[in-house]
Order: C-alpha cells, then structure tokens, then sequence
C-alpha cells in the first residue's frame, strides 16, 4: 500500500527553481535514505511532505488522499519531521518532551519520557537542564525524542545524527530501525555513503532539483 506519493512536485523561491518535477511513491514500511550534494533540494522535499511549506505546482497525498483534504495539525502529528537544526524552545528540556502531550491535550506521561531518554543515553536528570546549556548532540537527541512520544506512521529525519559521536549514533540507528520493523515509514536524509546503506531497501539521488536515481538496496 502506498503511505506518500509525491506526484509532480515544483518548488520554487526568489525566482529559483528549488524542486523540479519531483514524483515518487513510498510504500508502508519502507525504509529510504536520500542522498545528494548539498542545495539539491533534499532539506526542501521533507518540508513539502511534512506540509511546513506549500508546493508550487503538484500534488502529495497521505494515505491515497490529497494533503489539502487534511487538517494540517492532524496531517502533522501522522507525519513527523526531525530537522537538521535542532529547535528547542522554552527554558528547559521538560518544556520540549511534555510538549506533545499539551498540543493532544493528554496526560502527560513521565515513564514514557524517561524511557524514551534512556534509550537515547541520556539521564533523567536532563529534564531540568536549560537548553542553552546542552551540547549540540543532546539537543539533537532531545529533538528526536521529541518527535518520537508519540510513534508517527511516517518519520522524516534530516540529517539527524549529524551531531552525535559514533555510539549514540549506532544507538540512534538502532532505534529507527526498530521503528522501521514495527511498522513506520522512514525518509531519511543522510550524508554519509556508509549509513545510507545500512537499514534502508530504497535510496534515492537527488541533483539539482531533480531526482537522478531511486535504487532499490535489498
């Protein structure tokens, strides 16, 4: 079943063609790395299809339905979006992990958060650290968590372990692709040759806008 066709994309800014006629299909459980220089359009295309920006030209739809018949809050809670840049907000690390039960007005549940930080190698402890006093890899995993509270049926990950060492990189890894295994869609962008081949059955080329190559890993 197909989770995320993105059918004849164009994005375009300043009079700059950012995307150019991009279309491909995700199918439920899929696993994709996107690779390509840098200004290829790869940051861009995961902000189309977490819906933070509006497309030019072309269609994507969620689930075999257009995005424009969706609540964007809703289309955003189903479709999560990690970006490269961690952004934490308020003046500690609880603000950030109570955060998705506030907007869903639920229950805040600590043991899921501590669980959650746990696995990513880090102590609870944290919770009552001010952001501006993290490192650039505690943010990005305090990032991740965040959009992780509540499992999404699509994961979009841009560059994601940039900032971390190589162990809680693989803790990182290890985690998505656990993820992947029960069942959520990942996109992920990633520099590196090496991780692009190590928990992913598709990757896909992108140069200039374009899409060059969609190969299928295993």
């Amino acid at each position: 079943m197909s989770i995320l066709e993105v059918k004849h994309i164009y994005y375009e800014k300043d009079n700059t063609t950012i995307l150019n006629d991009i279309s491909f299909n995700v199918e439920k459980g899929d696993c994709i790395s996107i690779i390509g220089s840098s200004g290829s359009g790869k940051s861009t295309l995961l902000k189309l299809c977490s819906d933070l920006i509006p497309v030019t030209k072309g269609n994507l739809f969620y689930k075999e339905k257009n995005y424009n018949e969706y609540d964007p809050i809703e289309l955003r809670k189903n479709i999560s979006y990690c970006i490269q840049i961690p952004h934490l907000f308020g003046d500690n690390v609880y603000e950030n992990l109570t955060f998705p039960y506030k907007i869903r007005n639920t229950v805040i549940d600590r043991y899921r958060i501590v669980e959650m930080l746990n696995k990513f190698n880090l102590d609870e402890s944290i919770l009552k650290k001010d952001i501006k006093s993290l490192s650039g890899g505690e943010k990005q995993r305090i990032s991740i968590i965040r959009n992780l509270i509540y499992t999404p049926d699509i994961l979009l990950l841009d560059e994601a372990t940039s900032a971390l060492d190589k162990e809680n990189a693989r803790l990182v890894e290890a985690y998505i692709k656990d993820l992947n295994l029960n069942g959520v869609t990942i996109l992920w962008i990633t520099h590196s040759l090496e991780q692009s081949t190590k928990i992913f059955n598709k990757r896909i080329l992108m140069c200039e806008g374009k899409i060059e190559d969609i190969e299928r890993i295993k």
